[in-house]
């Protein structure tokens, strides 16, 4: 039998999440991004939360601009798995349209907002927001290639 690509059970630390971990960690989201959780916000909606440390930050203190991007469009993927339309490893990233807004602070989790804008037979079209509670970090849009059936 073979092992699923992620682990994306109930995390007990954190009521009504979800685990959005590789289960083999010495893949990029593990080794770069860290600790992930997923939850299913609504219809056509998600939300992946990172927890931004230290190995996260630039010379300013604050989380890397790459780290944002990144995070970003793992998140576009786990939201996408919430949604109940992709299966991991198969779909690809088409664009992505990134604007940040303010800086990333280390030691506080911060949130990608995920909406479905729609669905074609091939593509996903999504946006959201980043924030780390009231404060907003970036904005972004982006477009996923569901994977082709075969």
């Amino acid at each position: 039998m073979d092992t699923p690509a992620f682990d994306s059970s109930p995390d007990p630390d954190n009521p009504g999440w979800l685990k959005w971990q590789m289960t083999d960690p010495t893949r990029y989201n593990g080794t770069v991004l860290g600790k992930m959780l997923v939850r299913h916000d609504g219809p056509g909606k998600a939300r992946l939360r990172m927890f931004p440390e230290h190995r996260h930050s630039n010379l300013r203190d604050a989380i890397h601009g790459g780290v944002t991007l990144g995070f970003i469009d793992v998140a576009m993927f786990g939201a996408s798995r919430m949604f109940g339309l992709i299966e991991a490893g198969a779909a690809v990233t088409l664009d992505l349209s990134v604007q940040f807004i303010g800086a990333g602070v280390i030691g506080k989790p911060m949130d990608a907002e995920v909406e479905l804008l729609k669905e074609t037979g091939r593509l996903l079209f999504m946006r959201g927001i980043v924030v780390q509670g009231e404060e907003r970090v970036a904005a972004f849009s982006g477009t996923i290639r569901k994977p082709t059936k075969r």
